[in-house]
């Protein structure tokens, strides 16, 4: 367990990639607050399974990831009952796609809010606390679309790319103090989200689950295979221990190829 005694904080962690980053950490021995919407018996069973991995504390959060204050008082509170955070992954995400002329300003803003502001809060709370100590890491989850655009994804790629600059500069000025910024930059990752996506649009395009999976979801991973949540964890684990000590400011792809063209 090599993370015991830290502390982690994973927002948009109740499902998916997030939650799997939270047991990952508290399986090596870290405190996780967690953070994010669902049913709260179900976050209740998460949390207690946290705490049954790691030996010690799981907190929850349901802090709205759209406003600074909210931000600023999860990470107190955060600190306050478990200490840290030591570790942070931004995590939350949404997306939305549509035609840049019929874009809703509301979407633009909501994606940016959630997908890019909420990481500048979060680190601009936590930041202090890790140079004090002299170490820390931050963990963005980016995505291929920060390197590469797709049509009707105007808010997503945008918010995408500019995470990757907010983890350059966030390196540069910790990299003295023990502390590095990375990005993750997944392709599609076989998610309970991403299935549920299948079967409407099997039906609006009438098309074979095969068929979504490979010439829709699959098109831009020569693979041909999902990335699967194991694979992201593992990556983020690596750049929490201390043979990722030197990486910082990079852009992990973890895309089956998507973009190596």
């Amino acid at each position: 367990m090599f993370l015991k005694r830290k502390t982690a904080l994973v927002t948009g962690s109740t499902s998916g990639i997030g939650l799997g980053y939270a047991k990952a950490l508290a399986g090596e021995g870290a405190n996780v607050m967690i953070n994010g919407f669902g049913d709260t018996a179900e976050i209740e069973k998460e949390r207690l399974g946290l705490e049954a991995l790691s030996g010690g504390k799981a907190l929850y959060s349901d802090a709205d990831m759209t406003k600074p204050a909210s931000i600023a008082a999860m990470v107190a509170t955060c600190a306050e009952r478990l200490g840290g955070p030591d570790i942070v992954i931004n995590n939350a995400g949404i997306q939305f796609v549509s035609p840049i002329e019929d874009f809703p300003d509301e979407k633009w803003d909501a994606i940016i809010a959630i997908n890019l502001s909420s990481a500048f809060h979060v680190i601009k709370a936590a930041l202090p606390g890790m140079k004090a100590k002299k170490w820390g890491r931050i963990i963005n989850t980016a995505s291929a679309h920060s390197l590469v655009a797709s049509p009707d994804k105007s808010a997503y790629v945008t918010a995408k790319h500019g995470l990757v600059g907010l983890t350059k500069t966030v390196a540069l000025e910790a990299a003295t103090f023990g502390v590095t910024a990375n990005c993750i930059s997944p392709g599609y990752v076989w998610t309970p989200l991403v299935e549920k996506q299948i079967p409407d649009t099997m039906k609006a395009r009438g098309m074979t689950k095969e068929q979504v999976m490979n010439d829709v979801l699959l098109a831009a991973q020569p693979t041909k295979e999902f990335v699967t949540v194991e694979q992201v964890v593992a990556l983020a684990m690596f750049l929490c221990g201390d043979a990722a000590a030197a990486i910082t400011g990079a852009n992990l792809s973890i895309d089956g190829g998507w973009t190596a063209a």
